[in-house]
């Protein structure tokens, strides 16, 4: 109960809010590294996973790289980038995010256009639509749901495992936790608890909001009509032929 109490006060403390190293501004650097962690990745898996969906191949890579990312640990990329010639920063742990936010970008990007209903496909082509037309006005806005499901994926892990850019000094709300551990659990046991639950109230409050998202990004045809929640990138994934 003490370190509970600890944490009490030092979240009601204002210093530890409006410092420079406080609350305020280290969840703003950690609002900042985990958006552009998977805007870049956005970037980069879903202009791909689309275009593999679209033509049905890569299947295998697909599940191949999202089961490779779960073996690859993410405290190792954090650790191994800074040393190499992109140097210590916001652009290695950047990039080290964004790889781990890639494989539920890609894989829901992907299975988000191979579970289109072939029916709707043939009724495309058979209205004269061309390759990119059917892409572009049949697959994709049936898509919307698993990318804004995708999105939601990879964006609260991105918030929780930016904790971990402390480590090399990355900022964000890890610094919180990893300045506790430095004065010890004695003294600063009840910071490493502040420092848990605002990660922990900050992954709960993007999911909630994303959650919204995804519901409004749910095309009103299909809101209209009773349709299971489509699989995540969490789900086992089966290429399509």
């Amino acid at each position: 109960m003490t370190i509970i109490h600890d944490a009490i006060l030092w979240l009601n403390d204002p210093l530890n809010w409006t410092n420079p190293n406080g609350i305020i501004a280290r969840t703003e650097e950690h609002l900042w590294i985990s958006g552009a962690a998977v805007g870049l990745a956005c970037a980069v898996s879903w202009p791909v996973g689309v275009w593999m969906g679209h033509v049905g191949r890569g299947g295998p890579a697909v599940v191949a790289m999202t089961n490779l990312s779960r073996a690859v640990p993410t405290v190792a990329l954090l650790t191994i980038l800074p040393l190499t010639v992109i140097g210590f920063g916001p652009p290695a742990i950047i990039l080290a995010l964004a790889l781990f936010a890639i494989p539920p970008l890609l894989a829901n990007a992907y299975l988000g256009v191979r579970e289109v209903d072939p029916q709707v496909r043939d009724a495309g082509r058979g209205m004269g639509l061309s390759g990119w037309q059917l892409l572009r006005s049949v697959e994709l806005p049936l898509a919307v749901p698993y990318l804004a499901n995708g999105l939601r994926i990879a964006a609260v892990q991105v918030l929780a495992t930016a904790t971990l850019a402390a480590y090399v000094n990355g900022g964000g709300l890890g610094m919180i936790i990893s300045r506790g551990f430095g004065l010890g659990l004695n003294a600063g046991g009840g910071q490493v608890l502040a420092g848990g639950l605002l990660v922990a109230l900050l992954c709960l409050l993007a999911d909630g909001l994303l959650v919204l998202v995804e519901r409004a990004a749910l095309p009103k045809a299909l809101r209209r009509t009773d349709h299971r929640p489509p699989r995540s990138a969490a789900d086992p994934i089966t290429p399509t032929p």
